[in-house]
């Protein structure tokens, strides 16, 4: 099994609803996001995927996420703004862009030391 990995990183503020502490007010971040993917062949030159290609549908993915308020977006109007559920939005459609791939999962970082991952069993 081959796996390739590549990141980005967006800035956008949110605050959590229902959460009792100093996220509940607005704040910012600047996110890092890793997507990985896998494959057990690699194609006729010999990779899982171009990187160019992985690393531009993430960018466009995250680029309508980039310097909002997210809890405006329209998903994230009905669904909380946590790392978590970014990272199962993220993946979600970045599996949607790239259909061939098996998407291993997406990882949120909110700082240097904390984030969430989503990937599916």
């Amino acid at each position: 099994m081959y796996q390739i990995k590549v990141t980005t990183q967006f800035n956008s503020a949110h605050n959590l609803r229902g959460y009792k502490g100093k996220c509940e007010e607005l704040h910012g971040h600047n996110w890092r996001v890793e997507a990985v993917v896998s494959s057990e062949d690699l194609n006729e030159i010999g990779m899982v995927a171009d990187f160019k290609d992985l690393k531009k549908n993430l960018n466009e993915i995250t680029s309508v996420l980039d310097h909002k308020y997210l809890n405006e977006a329209d998903y994230f109007s009905k669904v909380n703004p946590t790392s978590e559920n970014i990272a199962r939005y993220i993946f979600d459609k970045l599996k949607g862009k790239m259909p061939k791939l098996k998407i291993d999962g997406v990882t949120v970082w909110e700082t240097d030391t904390s984030s969430a991952t989503y990937y599916e069993a």
